[in-house]
């Protein structure tokens, strides 16, 4: 029985997405993306998922992609879940808005060979270092995903932010003798410096992005998947630690 006044993860993940926003200045022509403030449904459609999966007093592992996009979580307000993903996957529903995020096709293959949602979601919380994502208007006017490490001026101005954001997910029941970075690349050079400095984790292993395997290794995505797997259900062998 749960005692009184003693919040679930959950309502952990709730609080924060409520409390969220970044009121500092960035560079110009770059503005974040807060989906719980700029869709009403987002907050919403994200608890409903969240009482779903992650309602109890479960430790999980962290993955950590790099910030949200404007398709995926930038829409639902979850982590590499479009709206086709969260109605066929998770059985919930934005009406009335329907987007198709190619790392959320990954993301969920990846989730199926685990063993299906509910496996995943007992034993994995996934977020970004930078929980906002962030836009940039492109030369034809038209706002376009905007990466924190794609600007050494917003890296600068965000890091605290992030800082900060890592350390309130942890907080609400993350192991810390490992965690996954989506991103083996500037994601992972990044955070792992971080990790040096703040000594959130043992180990961080880095994985390829889902975007990257989607984009440009598409026809090898099996081999992706399986690479995923053997990180995520055996991340103390020899061959995951050389990672």
């Amino acid at each position: 029985m749960r005692k009184p006044n003693q919040s679930t993860f959950a309502d952990k993940v709730i609080a924060f997405n409520e409390s969220l926003s970044l009121d500092i200045p960035l560079p110009d022509g770059i503005r974040s993306m807060n989906p719980f403030k700029e869709n009403p449904d987002a907050l919403a459609i994200s608890s409903a998922f969240y009482k779903k999966y992650y309602d109890d007093h479960r430790m999980r592992r962290l993955i950590l992609g790099i910030n949200p996009g404007r398709f995926g979580a930038g829409v639902t307000g979850i982590p590499f879940t479009d709206t086709k993903r969260l109605t066929e996957k998770c059985r919930l529903q934005i009406n009335g808005i329907h987007t198709h995020e190619p790392s959320s096709v990954f993301v969920y293959d990846v989730i199926d060979a685990y063993g299906g949602v509910e496996a995943f979601y007992n034993d994995f919380y996934i977020n970004s270092p930078s929980p906002l994502g962030y836009v940039k208007k492109s030369s034809k006017g038209r706002e376009v995903n905007f990466n924190y490490y794609d600007s050494k001026e917003l890296q600068t101005a965000v890091t605290a932010f992030m800082v900060e954001s890592i350390k309130a997910h942890i907080s609400m029941g993350i192991i810390t003798d490992v965690a996954f970075c989506m991103g083996s690349g500037k994601n992972h050079h990044f955070l792992k410096h971080l990790n040096s400095v703040h000594h959130f984790f043992n180990r961080l292993i880095p994985l390829e992005h889902p975007r990257f395997v989607m984009q440009y290794r598409s026809r090898q995505k099996q081999y992706y998947i399986d690479k995923y797997l053997a990180a995520l259900k055996h991340p103390d062998s020899p061959q995951t630690f050389r990672q």
